[in-house]
């Protein structure tokens, strides 16, 4: 189950998506007594018995008059997240060796690299991103899987985590390098605004068996630059999100950006970095494709 947030002439809210992937289905006109104002009231409020008549009513959507893809506007998911987005560096042995290439002595961690950034909004699929190149011209991409909290939890059991899973989104951690580099660690250039790119929708833990492994890929102008599964995860998504939960609590509508493989711009020779005019498209095929341009 595909949920989305979605505006249309008439109406601004969040629904699920019918099985054909053509239609919207207002998450009002099947659970009208609940009244959910948006994605993060329906993560932290929403109950297995709502989940189930979603369910039921993607089935026979025409008794909940669902609204055609091409008379809404899909929005970010989640566009103004609850705290920091969580971030995990250097979790594909893949992406490890690109990194070694430009950190001589970096080695495999023996823990999860934790750190967060800064997303004052989201932006969605088909928002620009507006770069910021008079602060740095070294604008990257990184596709990754964005793993969102359900049910509030500290130190939890690595055997107890999909528990707390809500569901999965495709997010483009949207880097700037020298920014980077001149701040040591990874926040600042990652914290610009417009950097944090994440949708198009919200793909419910029950679509996945878990751990989840699936393919991941991103593409700069169609050019496929990255492509990777999360089965080379160093830390897995149990792993990360028990070992980052343990005496820190986390929320329902947290995010937790698991890392990128390799094939950023950084990692070629010589780097490639985006610029006005390029189109990245992050695409995770179980969840969906997002796409944005650099303005």
């Amino acid at each position: 189950m595909k949920f989305v947030a979605f505006e249309s002439e008439e109406v601004t809210g969040i629904g699920v998506m019918t099985a054909d992937e053509c239609a919207v289905l207002d998450i009002r006109s099947a659970l009208p007594d609940r009244d959910y104002r948006d994605m993060q009231d329906f993560i932290e409020r929403s109950s297995e018995g709502d989940i189930e008549v979603l369910r039921k009513a993607i089935e026979s959507p025409e008794r909940f008059g669902p609204l055609s893809l091409d008379k809404v506007r899909v929005l970010p998911p989640i566009a103004r997240p609850i705290h920091d987005v969580l971030c995990v560096g250097v979790n594909y042995r893949d992406h490890l060796e690109e990194t070694k290439g430009e950190m001589k002595d970096f080695a495999e961690p023996s823990a999860p690299v934790f750190f967060t950034k800064r997303a004052i909004r989201i932006i969605g699929d088909g928002e620009p991103i507006e770069a910021r190149l008079d602060l740095d011209d070294q604008l990257d991409y990184e596709v990754e899987l964005a793993v969102i909290i359900g049910k509030a939890g500290v130190d939890i059991p690595a055997e107890k985590v999909e528990e707390h899973v809500f569901g999965y989104s495709v997010l483009d951690d949207l880097s700037s390098r020298r920014l980077q580099k001149r701040h040591v660690q990874w926040f600042r250039g990652k914290s610009l605004d417009t950097y944090t790119a994440m949708g198009p929708v919200i793909l419910h833990k029950s679509a996945l068996p878990f751990p989840v492994k699936v393919d991941v890929r991103s593409y700069v102008n169609d050019e496929l630059r990255q492509s990777s599964n999360t089965a080379m995860f160093i830390h897995d998504i149990p792993t990360l999100v028990s070992e980052i939960s343990a005496g820190m609590t986390l929320e329902p509508g947290d995010i937790i950006a698991t890392g990128t493989p390799a094939g950023v711009g950084m990692g070629f020779s010589p780097q490639r970095f985006m610029k006005r005019g390029d189109t990245v498209v992050c695409e995770i095929p179980p969840i969906g494709r997002l796409v944005n341009r650099v303005e």
